[in-house]
């Protein structure tokens, strides 16, 4: 095996700085020296402040909310490119804009096709994501696609509960296929709910498709943004006779008024994925690092080897 640690650097935008460091800390190398300059007009510039040429870069950048993270992550492949790098990986462990997947009106933008293509232009040789709103994203590049799944850290927390009526249930149609790979993982029956929206984060109606009377319920999504529908559903849940609800996601967005919801909800607990930061206090919220996750994906690229068994499901 070669002496990887020569041969590769891991980098990191501002805002995903407390995730790289963890990864950095699991792989025993020390996290690259960048700087990002800010102009008082809101601008910014890259620079790496060690030689990267040669070298296989991993980029490490969310980009959840605001576009300045997106825009961090496209500066800092450009610059990676012009000076040399032997390969640029970006490590994007929530990949915004993926719910813009498709035209499902008309006259709209596909989003998700749109930020595949500036990173492709820009210069990347191969995206390391986790849970992707859409799986068929993957196909929006042209590039090698990791795609990674939050369940390699949830299901054993969810096991280690060890609940003894377990359901589990999701909280649309769409995310029915999600939720039946957490069931048959844990070997226990799936509900499903059928809702109807109003208009984008608000949901009309409700109805509960199984059986959820005396059962601990656990509500599988990919991704919590205000958390009407997760709430919705574990208040609806409950009055339908749940002797607990809790919730899991990949993504943390937790935007606006979620806080609030989840703290006055029927959720015992909610438990993510650190692939966004939470600042806000909710007693709620847990999140579970995906950051060993992430190192040893980042290895077994480096040494070229298989990374088919970081998937429990």
């Amino acid at each position: 095996m070669k002496d990887d640690k020569k041969d590769f650097l891991v980098f990191s935008g501002t805002a995903t700085r407390y995730l790289a460091e963890k990864i950095c800390a699991s792989l025993g190398c020390p996290l690259g020296n960048l700087v990002i300059t800010r102009f008082s007009d809101g601008e910014f510039a890259v620079s790496f402040e060690e030689s990267i040429r040669g070298r296989d870069l991993f980029l490490v950048q969310s980009t959840f909310p605001n576009s300045d993270n997106l825009m961090e992550l496209l500066l800092m492949i450009d610059a990676a490119k012009r000076a040399s790098a032997r390969t640029i990986n970006a490590v994007i462990p929530y990949f915004g804009w993926a719910r813009q997947d498709r035209k499902d009106k008309p006259r709209v933008s596909i989003g998700a096709k749109l930020v595949a293509d500036l990173l492709s232009v820009a210069g990347i040789d191969r995206l390391i994501t986790m849970d992707l709103h859409a799986d068929q994203i993957q196909g929006f590049f042209d590039v090698p696609v990791d795609h990674l799944y939050g369940s390699g850290v949830i299901l054993p927390y969810l096991a280690n509960l060890k609940l003894e009526n377990l359901v589990i249930a999701s909280p649309d149609v769409g995310g029915a296929k999600r939720a039946k790979s957490f069931a048959k993982y844990l070997d226990c029956p799936l509900v499903l709910c059928n809702k109807t929206r109003a208009r984008a984060n608000v949901v009309a109606e409700m109805q509960i498709i199984g059986d959820v009377k005396d059962k601990d319920v656990v509500i599988v999504d990919d991704m919590v943004d205000t958390a009407g529908t997760i709430t919705k559903a574990a208040n609806i849940m409950k009055e339908a006779g749940a002797r607990s609800v809790r919730a899991v996601a990949s993504h943390c967005v937790m935007s606006g008024p979620a806080s609030e919801r989840v703290q006055e909800s029927a959720l015992e607990e909610i438990v993510f994925t650190d692939s966004i930061p939470y600042a806000q206090r909710c007693a709620k919220v847990k999140q579970l690092s995906v950051a060993d996750m992430f190192a040893e994906t980042i290895r077994r690229v480096i040494n070229n080897e298989s990374i088919s068994s970081q998937y429990i499901i």
